[in-house]
């Protein structure tokens, strides 16, 4: 019988541990991918303000005359945007304007239908009743716009049934065009009546024909 050939030894280089720098390489080719920092997981705060805080200095919310209506969101999301892009006036934000900056003295409180956004309305309106809001501000109505399509819940009526004791209120109901960032063709009847309110007039391809 011949004798089995004895296995060559292993290389040196063979038996190093994966993970061990190979001192011959390059030191680029043994840096390790950079560990993503926990703190990155996080949730982003919020960026938007609480009611009365302003985001960030910020320049007067001037109108171009004295008598244009300013909107004022309740809370963030309200439908402010959506209002002034069809009713015309000035978006002053999440607070009352100051007529003595030249701001818009009549103004208009919007918030949505849902609970929180009530209660946002609640605590804008109770700013306002306390002196807690700048002089000459004319609160022309409130309005409320529909947070889904349907009826809203008992709860919720019963919430803005108290408003409408301390204020005049509007409510416009579900515009599925405003959800997807379009322009309604057809606006509803809500909206005729707040453009009287406030004096501006229609914006929509329906009030061009």
């Amino acid at each position: 019988m011949h004798a089995t050939a004895p296995a060559p030894p292993a290389s040196p280089r063979a038996a190093v541990p994966a993970h061990t720098a190979d001192r011959s390489a390059p030191h680029t080719a043994v840096r390790s991918a950079p560990q993503p920092r926990s703190r990155r997981l996080s949730a982003a705060p919020s960026t938007e303000p609480a009611w009365g805080e302003p985001r960030r200095p910020r320049a007067a919310a001037r109108g171009r005359s004295r008598n244009e209506v300013g909107w004022v969101k309740a809370h963030g999301g309200a439908g402010v945007s959506s209002l002034v892009e069809v009713l015309g006036g000035v978006d002053v934000g999440a607070r009352w304007p100051d007529p003595s900056r030249g701001e818009p003295r009549r103004v208009v409180l919007v918030g949505r239908t849902s609970a929180r956004g009530l209660r946002s309305v609640s605590q804008a309106l109770g700013a306002l009743n306390d002196g807690r809001a700048p002089h000459g501000v004319e609160l022309l109505a409130v309005v409320l716009v529909a947070d889904a399509p349907g009826r809203l819940p008992l709860a919720l009526l019963r919430r803005i049934r108290v408003l409408r004791s301390v204020a005049r209120v509007h409510r416009v109901p579900w515009i599925p065009a405003w959800r997807t960032g379009g322009t309604p063709k057809v606006l509803p009847r809500q909206l005729d009546r707040l453009a009287e309110l406030t004096g501006s007039g229609l914006h929509s391809e329906e009030a061009a024909s």
